[in-house]
């Protein structure tokens, strides 16, 4: 059980995913060909693409395994409004109910957990504690309470665990006694009553008697208390006092039920008071200030503190990250040597201590902190906050003390994803996944060993890791045979990396899986270039057969001429592996007549997040781009939708090569692209445009800024035009902090290279953008109209904040791209 408190780590520039709505089914004969390009004349508008998305499908949301591993649960939005209902599939036969209200809580399951020999279940519904016996289908509510109830936790006693506020409750289910297991207390220890200070004092107790009793008496009360709490068992314990100004940042109940690891901070304000965002179409008529994050440039450290409570001693012991290797060590050295060079000073290194916290990864949905079934060993997940090292460390229950198992070091940045870890349930063995081969991988490690061992490996990535509850085989998720077509894998957990893993999944596309709680089944979340996510169902008896569950797309999506886009290999300058990218090519052309046919104007797409990967065979979360691409390309249009270097699929080298230097990898990677275009589609190279949103607008600009012969025009949405203005945990990765390397933020930072503008520029910008400020263009655009630069324009959404909302402002912001385009190109 864990009590997490992370504030959560704004993703720069992810795209908006589609979450689509429509009552509209129609039969699998439809479906069938739902990854082929239809013929049809239908012609493809831009009113029609930036619409409401409620008429392309209504894909199943969140979908989940019921204890009875015969049933799925999952959302879908209703036609109207902004609610959803919830659904409950049977895998045996795909029929469908929707879910009354009434029933909600038979069906709703958070935070859902088993016991160890896996016949009890217990969840949150709304708040309070649900127990479900799964043999016999019967449940029970434990609590019915206004306060919430969280994170249930099975212990070895057979009681029941659960988190209330700062304190851990239990339930022991035989007796229905509910009992405080713990409590945490945000103040210092309570001290006795004090005697006196001074020689006043003194004097006032020897000659007054009144207050020498007084005094006595309190001093009696307080040991009475103490005793009573120790002596009599009806009594709960005294609180385990964290210091006034902290906060709990997480915490863990051993499966024991006799320890906890907290984990503490300092509580700072998260902002700063000018950080304020104006709205200007407020509901009053007047301008409200939203508060806003701070920027990298104001983020300051705050330590975190790491303790091992013992339940029964009452007792708080301190667990030192000081037993880390490397904790003083100066990661940033020849960053600052050079740095201080450049402002004509020296630096000198000396060793401190590292800020060092629990790692915050920005997919999981774990812990930092993960105990062993058996309650003997707890493994904990460190971060620096430099960025440049992870740690997995044990912990030494009889001597609070941290032992290091495994460092990860990065010279860029420790990636935010890939950091999936936890035990072997009958062995005291960790596996955990790692880039430090080039790509994620995963690898297992028993705690009397001096090294891990590498269970995968390959040029692929691996994640979502499932090891099976008798140890014996794990599942995962990798694009084992083609960057962008990922599928689900086993292998035994005993296995050399020689091994080839097992393939389960052959739906070529993009995919995921849930296991089903009895380990028979995979629920898989599939989709492909031409359609968005559906639910299969494999059983693992008949592997690599999966059978369909949902059938969610309309009707009307699918009978349009969408361009199925092909995925090709750019030879890079610079690297040496190719680039990635999908081309949409005009309708009707052969191979031969693409390069035969009249000389074309092409458009080049940058998306966003820069570690995000577009051009795989699923169904991209850019859905409104793929429709204005396919728009573009039944006009005549090539387009091409590269996954530059710093995208994500590629491994660790492509993901870093952005290292301090931002905006020239990629920029260079669209040169490439450029000429791959000139060679292969036919493309005039005078007639080449640019656009992308977020991360994509930053490259937009420094594409016109840096290579102002590449593009003819481009379009910058939403866009970053300084980084010392961006967020912390995103930046810091990438270029360090400014105080310590403002020479990399300088050399990736647009506004610095805003005199190179020669073609024409259009800036598209959200006024209430909470992540990418709407300040960044304003700064830019001043900075433009300052060096006398004429050929560009802002179009300004007073309503939207980072991904667009409104379908008025996606169709007024696609039309003056599209009219950019029609002008220049």
């Amino acid at each position: 059980m864990t009590k997490t408190n992370y504030v959560s780590t704004p993703c720069a520039y992810i795209a908006s995913i589609a979450i689509f709505t429509s009552s509209v089914y129609f039969s699998s004969e439809v479906q069938a060909n739902s990854n082929t390009q239809v013929d049809s004349d239908i012609e493809i508008t831009l009113e029609k693409i930036m619409s409401d998305p409620r008429w392309i499908a209504n894909s199943p949301q969140q979908p989940r395994w019921l204890p009875n591993s015969q049933h799925v649960v999952f959302e879908k939005n209703q036609p109207q409004g902004p609610l959803k209902d919830t659904v409950v599939l049977d895998v045996t036969n795909s029929s469908q109910e929707q879910v009354e209200l009434a029933k909600m809580h038979q069906y709703d399951m958070s935070d859902l957990t088993y016991n160890i020999d896996g016949e009890l279940a217990a969840y949150i519904f709304q708040g309070d504690v649900f127990l479900l016996d799964i043999k016999q289908n019967q449940l029970k509510q434990l609590t019915q309470t206004s306060s919430q109830e969280n994170s249930p936790q099975f212990l070895h006693n057979g009681h029941l665990a659960y988190w209330l506020g700062d304190n851990i409750h239990a339930i022991d289910l035989d007796s229905n006694l509910s009992y405080e297991l713990v409590s945490f207390s945000m103040s210092d220890q309570p001290k006795p009553p004090e005697g006196p200070k001074d020689i006043i004092a003194k004097e006032q107790h020897e000659l007054i008697d009144y207050v020498a009793k007084k005094h006595s008496d309190s001093i009696s009360r307080y040991e009475h208390k103490l005793a009573l709490r120790k002596q009599n068992s009806a009594m709960t314990a005294e609180p385990i006092y964290l210091g006034e100004g902290q906060y709990i940042v997480d915490a863990s109940l051993s499966p024991k039920g006799d320890k906890v690891i907290v984990v503490t901070a300092e509580s700072k304000p998260w902002r700063g008071e000018n950080d304020l965002m104006p709205n200007y179409i407020g509901q009053d008529g007047r301008i409200q200030f939203d508060k806003v994050r701070r920027r990298v440039s104001d983020a300051e450290p705050n330590q975190q503190r790491f303790w091992l409570v013992d339940i029964a001693e009452n007792s708080l012991e301190p667990l030192s990250i000081k037993s880390l290797p490397d904790h003083d060590k100066d990661v940033l050295k020849e960053v600052k040597i050079e740095n201080a060079k450049a402002q004509g000073k020296k630096y000198k290194s000396v060793k401190q201590q590292r800020t060092i916290n629990l790692l915050v990864d920005w997919t999981w949905s774990q812990s930092a902190i993960q105990w062993h079934t058996d309650g003997k060993n707890v493994a904990i997940m460190f971060e620096a906050w430099d960025n440049k090292d992870r740690w997995i460390a044990t912990v030494d229950l009889d001597k609070a003390l941290l032992v290091n198992q495994h460092q990860l070091h990065d010279d860029a940045w420790i990636n935010y994803t890939f950091n999936q870890f936890g035990w072997f349930n009958e062995s005291d063995t960790l596996y955990f996944l790692s880039e430090q081969s080039g790509y994620s991988h995963i690898y297992t490690k028993k705690l009397s060993a001096k090294r891990e061992r590498q269970i995968t490996a390959g040029n692929f990535e691996v994640s979502d890791v499932y090891l099976t509850k008798d140890d014996s085989k794990f599942y995962f998720r990798a694009n084992v045979e083609h960057p962008g077509n990922y599928q689900i894998y086993s292998l035994e957990s005993d296995e050399r990396k020689e091994d080839e893993p097992t393939a389960l999944t052959s739906l070529k596309g993009n995919n995921r899986f849930h296991m089903s709680p009895d380990e028979q089944k995979l629920l898989v979340v599939h989709s492909n270039l031409l359609t968005p996510e559906e639910l299969y169902l494999v059983d693992l008896d008949n592997s690599n057969v999966a059978k369909r569950l949902t059938h969610t797309v309309t009707e009307e999506f699918l009978s349009m001429p969408w361009t199925k886009p092909e995925v090709v290999q750019v030879k890079s300058s610079y690297a040496d592996q190719p680039i990635y990218a999908k081309v949409y090519y005009p309708k009707g052309l052969s191979k031969q007549e693409k390069k035969d046919a009249m000389k074309r104007r092409a458009v080049i797409f940058n998306h966003g997040a820069g570690y995000l990967q577009n051009s795989d065979f699923g169904f991209s979360g850019y859905f409104r781009e793929f429709m204005f691409h396919s728009m573009l390309a039944q006009q005549g249009y090539v387009v091409m939708d590269m996954d530059y270097r710093a995208s994500k699929g590629y491994g660790r080298d492509w993901r870093t090569a952005i290292y301090r230097q931002m905006g020239t990898p990629e920029v260079q990677d669209l040169r490439d692209g450029v000429e791959w275009l000139v060679a292969n589609a036919n493309v005039d190279r005078e007639r080449i445009g640019t656009y992308g949103g977020s991360y994509g607008g930053f490259m937009t600009f420094m594409a016109l800024f840096t290579q102002p012969d590449l593009f003819q025009a481009g379009a910058a949405l939403r866009p970053v035009s300084d980084w010392a203005h961006y967020n912390d945990g995103y930046t810091s990765n990438i270029l360090n902090r400014p105080k310590d390397d403002m020479l990399a933020y300088r050399k990736s930072s647009p506004i610095y290279f805003a005199e190179g503008l020669e073609k024409p520029l259009l800036i598209n910008a959200p006024m209430i953008d909470d992540n990418v400020f709407f300040l960044d263009v304003v700064r830019l655009v001043q900075r433009l109209i300052e060096l006398e630069k004429e050929d560009f324009e802002t179009a300004i959404y007073p309503v939207e904040p980072h991904g667009f909302v409104q379908p008025s402002s996606w169709l007024d912001e696609y039309r003056r791209i599209y009219k950019l385009f029609e002008t220049h190109l």
